[in-house]
């Protein structure tokens, strides 16, 4: 855990860029979700009919063609068209809101120091197509249609890419973005599931802090729909039943939930010492006040969910133990939701409850990119200062003792902190306030 401290940088947050189930504009993102709607639906591009579900929530208006990437020079442009050849969904969706948050922040090449901008991005491991090997496979089955294992070296494995592995390393989003843009700072990828977009907050946050660079590109990407995922995800997940309308699958905290629902997207943020960003003129959307993690195993702590995110408030609030308001999980399943609401509950115990807020009411659950479009949700409410309300929220559950947001006009307030956890215990969270409110 670390923490800001009075002779350390102060670090801001200056440019942001966004792919969802809602839109890759984040202003139109935070109105949507301001009229209740919902980016999920019955699913397009992968098929469902062998799967328990069919809807889930994709980013449909990412087409991974070069106008996604924003306002590009031309020789930048041919050079991503290039890249994307070794781009699967996910690296070309983290590619994209890195360009849309240099351009939102005004980041550009001629005003930067290469050495002194870095990277650093979350990202789970990516799980590649089955038609990247279908060609070899097909060249080592028998007359009875057998897989021949001894046939893989000689027939088989000629047929496939030899740079497919590119298409699906999780450090490659952080390695495109540093060499389309010569960034040449510090550089690291963060995989540890839905926990990857606050850890990855918290590792630029401490970076800058240490004074090893003046800006971080700080973003994390992910997918839960591909035919492979969303197959692990229906066989190890707790998953939302299909309703006729799939808007209403994803209930945060309500008494019917049960459980989340799967979907994609990216987000990203330019984090700047205050210095920098001030010697720019940069334009100043918030502050990183306070970071937290923390890992729990389910084989020490029966509620090893609520101890992990206990742990991550502590550390992030503790020199702010009131927030305007908390961005929960909220994935919407039975223990997790409990557990979760357990530990907000008892952390702000004695003082004034903050309202709850949950995005993925909105648009399920986006991997290891979801973290990063809901604290880019809460830092817009904050700045427009009022929160957007829950959906699906009808009846409340004793054992969810959270005030979960579920009106227009409730304020934001001045200060926000945004957790996320994995299935397996891992939690991060950042505290993020603005300029100057701490």
């Amino acid at each position: 855990m670390v923490q800001q401290k009075n002779t350390l940088p102060r670090v801001v947050i200056t440019g942001l860029g966004v792919v969802s189930p809602l839109g890759n504009d984040p202003k139109r993102l935070y109105e949507r979700l301001l009229q209740g709607e919902s980016g999920i639906s019955r699913l397009e591009s992968i098929p469902t009919e062998s799967l328990p579900i069919a809807c889930g929530a994709e980013a449909k208006d990412f087409t991974g063609k070069i106008d996604n990437y924003g306002p590009l020079e031309k020789a930048l442009q041919r050079t991503i068209r290039k890249g994307s050849k070794v781009m699967c969904r996910e690296i070309e969706m983290g590619v994209a809101v890195a360009q849309l948050a240099l351009t939102d922040a005004g980041l550009t090449a001629e005003i930067r120091d290469p050495h002194r901008t870095g990277v650093i991005y979350g990202c789970d491991y990516i799980m590649t197509l089955p038609e990247e090997f279908a060609a070899g496979v097909q060249k080592c089955l028998n007359e009875d249609g057998e897989f021949q294992f001894d046939q893989w070296g000689a027939k088989g494995k000629p047929e496939v890419n030899p740079l497919w592995l590119l298409k699906y390393l999780p450090n490659m989003p952080a390695s495109h973005i540093a060499i389309y843009n010569n960034l040449q700072g510090p550089n690291n990828s963060i995989t540890i599931r839905e926990a990857s977009a606050p850890a990855a907050i918290g590792e630029a946050f401490v970076t800058l802090q240490r004074g090893h660079a003046d800006v971080i590109l700080v973003g994390s990407t992910g997918s839960k729909v591909h035919p492979f995922r969303t197959m692990h995800a229906c066989m190890q997940e707790e998953l939302a039943a299909d309703r006729d309308d799939p808007a209403k699958m994803s209930r945060p905290f309500d008494a019917d939930r049960d459980g989340s629902v799967l979907g994609e997207g990216a987000g990203a943020m330019i984090l700047e010492t205050l210095e920098h960003a001030e010697a720019r003129g940069a334009n100043i959307l918030g502050e990183v006040c306070g970071y937290g993690s923390s890992a729990v195993a389910g084989s020490v702590v029966a509620d090893f969910q609520h101890q992990a995110i206990l742990n991550v408030l502590r550390a992030a609030c503790r020199d702010a133990p009131q927030v305007g308001h908390v961005h929960a999980h909220g994935l919407g399943t039975v223990s997790g939701d409990r557990q979760e609401a357990g530990a907000i509950a008892e952390f702000f115990e004695g003082a004034t409850a903050p309202p709850v807020v949950a995005a993925k009411g909105n648009f399920g659950n986006l991997g290891a990119g979801g973290g990063m479009v809901e604290v880019i949700t809460s830092l817009l409410a904050m700045q427009a200062g009022e929160l957007f309300p829950a959906p699906n929220y009808q009846t409340p559950d004793a054992d969810c003792p959270v005030s979960l947001c579920v009106e227009r006009g409730v304020s934001a307030g001045d200060s926000f902190v945004s957790v996320n956890i994995t299935p397996q215990g891992q939690a991060a969270g950042v505290r993020i306030a603005k300029l100057g409110a701490e």
